[in-house]
């Protein structure tokens, strides 16, 4: 298919900016991220950048502007080495310098670490979760708005945000970071999928964000802002929707509790997928914005689940305690 004139136009811009940024002795860094697996193949997950320094995965510094996540240029085909296992793979980076590649690799369950190099960084070290065959629950968590609060839908507001303030104001949204805390515990063996129309450049904003409000590690499926080969701005939804067809596919024998809230198309995108694939739904909890919030976000979707009569539980609430206490009466927790 060829490819959109947009796409050709972003193509040139991020090879002029690295051409300048290897000029300017600027080197790859890997920036990894958490992926996961099953017992006999892994999605491995990271992205290279063109930078002057090593970028801060942890440990956020005294002031961080959202606009300083946009900085490195991207790799295109950036050829990545993976070792893992005795193994040596060879992975290729895509036109925003994203890996994003499912190796066959025989596994145990739990968490593996593996050294990810390219020709020219330092190895980082890449985090997976492997789905044990017996796991029957898992957590997919939206971010904007679920875990952080951001008013995404509105642009400017999503646009300052991202762009200008200190990344250490963001706040996370009340009783969240305990709930999914609570849920880990009481399923252990659960994958945890952070599902974010978030750009791939604010995952190390993301990661530190979560770990410093002691959220539970996960996977973060995040997308590119900007131009796809055939329309001018990706598809937020559309990424959404791809991701959870995926892992219903990926983890077949998993059922997943649905976790996002009412100021995007979260209600409208999970009732799809109850509806697809009720087998693979065990509960959805829907944080409800407070009214302010609503406001900023551009006001609310609701779903009108009467059309889609489903026996699976829905739930609601306006923070992670009242979530906490649906998931109690419905015997979750």
């Amino acid at each position: 298919m060829r490819a959109h004139r947009a796409s050709v136009v972003e193509d040139w811009f991020h090879l002029l900016r690295a051409r300048i940024a290897r000029r300017r002795g600027h080197r790859e860094h890997i920036v990894p991220l958490t992926g996961y697996g099953t017992t006999e193949s892994v999605r491995i997950l990271c992205r290279v950048l063109l930078l002057k320094s090593r970028p801060t995965i942890t440990g956020a510094p005294r002031k961080v502007r959202g606009w300083r996540s946009f900085l490195g240029a991207p790799v295109a085909g950036a050829i990545v080495t993976l070792e893992a296992n005795g193994h040596t793979l060879t992975l290729t980076a895509d036109r925003g310098g994203v890996v994003d590649t499912v190796v066959s690799l025989s596994l145990s369950p739990g968490w593996h670490s593996f050294a990810l190099t390219s020709d020219d960084s330092l190895q980082v070290k890449v985090k997976v979760f492997i789905v044990a065959t017996a796991t029957t629950t898992g957590i997919i968590c939206d971010v904007d708005d679920t875990v952080m609060v951001t008013a995404l839908p509105r642009p400017l507001l999503a646009a300052w945000n991202s762009f200008v303030r200190d990344e250490n104001a963001r706040r996370p949204v009340p009783g969240m970071a305990v709930l999914l805390e609570r849920l880990t515990k009481a399923y252990p063996d659960a994958p945890v999928i952070y599902l974010s129309t978030g750009a791939w450049s604010v995952a190390p904003t993301l990661g530190r964000f979560l770990s410093r409000h002691l959220y539970p590690l996960g996977a973060f499926l995040l997308t590119d802002w900007g131009p796809t080969h055939d329309r001018w701005f990706r598809s937020g939804r559309e990424h959404k929707r791809t991701n959870l067809r995926r892992l219903a596919h990926e983890l077949p024998g998993v059922k997943w509790i649905l976790i996002g809230d009412d100021g995007q198309h979260d209600e409208a995108l999970y009732g799809e997928f109850v509806v697809a694939y009720p087998e693979h739904v065990q509960a959805v909890a829907i944080r409800e914005l407070l009214t302010p919030e609503a406001l900023l976000a551009g006001g609310r979707r609701h779903l009108d689940r009467t059309h889609n009569p489903s026996t699976i539980p829905w739930i609601s609430a306006p923070n992670g305690a009242g979530l906490a206490a649906g998931f109690s009466q419905l015997g979750l927790l």
